[in-house]
């Protein structure tokens, strides 16, 4: 019996969902990202970190395989990251902060605005995300604080330097202000090169959410898609003892964009749509 013709034109020979699997996946993502809000609400206030951290990581496993996303890791020790560390990785998507913590569940650093997207923004406030407003001093020295505070008990804590996101094709400038807090407790600095492709190995675009893209868009696409590769480079750490901040932040830079192959300049940081996370 032979197999029966795609033609041209249908989805599947571009690589495309169909419209019904399209409106499927986001049901079941909904669905999911309704569990998620239960448990943060009724299981972690009972449970301690190490639990609440597997079923974060379980939980982020779980969303990329319903929206076929594969993560591709490399670089990660055998036995793991060790606490009292900072992840600095290049920032793309809001789909980056579910496949770094289906990795190595952290505290976030993350723009306020990163509170009002729809269930995203509950999700990461109830899985301990810091929010910052970046446009007052006293938040960053307060947030600064808080992340100090959580390195000092051996957690993990992931801030993205960019400031916003960028599509994937460039690195914008490091901003070195949320670098502190690991310097203060004498930790380690985790680069982190993010990218998405697609299974062919070209690059893909569609989980970016930058410029005018809405987080609505930037879903559909990403629903569209029959599947995505996300790879994951994680650099040397970088000890932070007796180090400036700006000495980091500029060897994480100089580590990601060399993972990435990138070139040594990008543009501005102001793109237009303004600042993500």
């Amino acid at each position: 019996m032979r197999p029966a013709k795609v033609s041209a034109a249908s989805p599947l020979a571009h690589g495309r969902t169909p419209l019904p699997l399209r409106v499927y996946r986001s049901v079941r993502v909904t669905v999911h990202m309704m569990t998620g809000l239960a448990t943060t609400a009724f299981v972690f206030p009972w449970v301690a970190p190490p639990r609440r951290h597997a079923i974060i990581r379980g939980w982020c496993t779980r969303l990329l395989h319903i929206l076929r996303v594969e993560a591709r890791i490399h670089g990660l020790p055998d036995d793991g990251l060790p606490g009292n560390l900072l992840i600095v990785a290049n920032h793309i998507s809001w789909l980056d902060i579910f496949v770094l913590s289906s990795v190595q569940p952290s505290r976030f650093i993350a723009k306020a605005e990163v509170r009002r997207w729809p269930l995203i923004g509950r999700l990461a406030s109830g899985a301990g995300t810091l929010f910052i407003d970046r446009e007052r001093r006293h938040d960053t020295h307060k947030i600064a604080q808080h992340a100090a505070a959580a390195l000092s008990r051996g957690e993990v804590v992931a801030v993205f330097p960019e400031g916003t996101t960028s599509d994937g094709t460039t690195l914008l400038k490091f901003h070195g202000s949320l670098l502190q807090p690991i310097v203060d407790t004498e930790g380690h600095v985790q680069p982190v090169a993010i990218r998405y492709r697609k299974v062919t190995g070209e690059h893909s675009t569609a989980p970016s959410y930058a410029g005018d893209t809405t987080f609505m868009e930037s879903f559909w696409r990403v629903t569209g898609e029959r599947r995505l590769v996300v790879e994951l480079h994680l650099a040397p750490t970088l000890p932070a003892r007796a180090r400036h901040r700006r000495e980091l932040v500029k060897a994480a830079e100089t580590a990601i964009r060399t993972a990435l192959a990138l070139p040594e300049s990008g543009p501005a940081p102001e793109t237009p749509g303004g600042p993500r996370a």
